[in-house]
């Protein structure tokens, strides 16, 4: 059988509900010592945290990356399964996608419903992502996601409902992959792009959604707040109001890079409109269109970029991959 590493980091895959249907925390993840796991893996369960997903933060990811380094370095694992909880999981998912040099499947997971919930979710779940672990075919993939019998890539899943089990979904691209009773099939390779593996918890990047009338003030905040990037979610294909160019200039003035993806949950950002505010005037003042993130993975990526010391010519072609 193979060697599996499980974290266990929290969220509602370790809750459960209560008599009066509040979703609490445990003392003991119910996930842990599962017997029917144990016909499936080799499995080493690891806690580096217990934590609701909303309480997620860049050091707590980067804690992860390095337990994950760390506990690879002193033992030969097959793949690894980090159980998370699912409102901030893409971001991790991402980050780790970012910075992690391994080449055995890492692969996330989660629960919509809690343990004692009918109908809950979490088991399935995390049986289908010890299955997808051991599973050859995942491996040289990045990190990876699975819910709800799918597969999907780190870079394009996200979180689409509230509370439907099968929330993540991989809008433009759909899943990488399947999970059946029996097998698990891959439809296709993704892109892969070697990491980044510096990263400097201290760094601060901003992330606004525009809309009408954005205030140029609103920009103008990140930099008198000394951030060091800033994210926007653009109208459309990536234009903004003028409203809001005073500041957008103003950061550009103080090297401060800017990152454009669109507010739309479908298509890519580009820089098509010659008017006052639209993309290609954006992208000749020097702004960066990101090749299809949305603005919760864009702003972890200029942070790994902005770590590494990218900028200019360097930070516009590490956005395009």
């Amino acid at each position: 059988m193979k060697n599996i590493l499980v974290m266990h980091t929290g969220g509602t895959i370790s809750m459960s509900e209560n008599a009066q249907g509040v979703v609490t925390t445990n003392d003991t993840n119910p996930m842990s010592n599962i017997e029917i796991i144990q016909s499936i893996a080799n499995i080493t369960e690891k806690h580096p945290f217990q934590i609701p997903s909303p309480h997620m933060t860049l050091k707590h990811m980067n804690i992860l990356r390095k337990s994950i380094i760390n506990e690879i370095y002193e033992e030969n694992y097959d793949g690894i399964v980090i159980t998370h909880g699912t409102d901030t999981l893409e971001e991790t998912a991402y980050f780790l996608d970012l910075t992690l040099n391994v080449s055995i499947p890492v692969i996330l997971t989660g629960a919509m419903r809690s343990s004692n919930e009918i109908g809950a979710d979490g088991l399935y779940n995390y049986i289908s992502a010890i299955r997808t672990a051991c599973h050859d075919d995942a491996k040289n993939k990045g990190v990876l996601v699975v819910f709800n019998d799918e597969i999907h890539t780190a870079m394009n899943v996200t979180k689409t409902h509230t509370s439907n089990t099968s929330t993540f979904q991989s809008p433009n691209y759909g899943p990488l992959g399947i999970i059946t009773k029996n097998n698990i099939y891959f439809h296709h390779h993704p892109l892969t792009h070697p990491p980044l593996v510096k990263v400097n918890e201290a760094i601060k990047v901003g992330l606004v959604k525009a809309h009408s009338d954005l205030d140029s003030n609103l920009i103008k905040f990140f930099a008198d707040q000394e951030y060091d990037g800033l994210v926007i979610e653009a109208l459309g294909q990536g234009n903004l109001p003028p409203s809001s160019l005073d500041g957008i200039q103003y950061l550009i003035d103080k090297n401060i890079p800017i990152v454009i993806v669109s507010r739309c949950f479908n298509g890519i950002a580009s820089g098509n409109y010659q008017y006052e505010g639209g993309g290609y005037e954006l992208q000749k003042m020097g702004l960066i269109f990101s090749n299809g993130l949305n603005g919760q993975k864009a702003r972890l990526k200029l942070i790994v970029a902005i770590s590494n010391g990218l900028n200019d010519a360097l930070l516009d072609d590490y956005f395009k991959r």
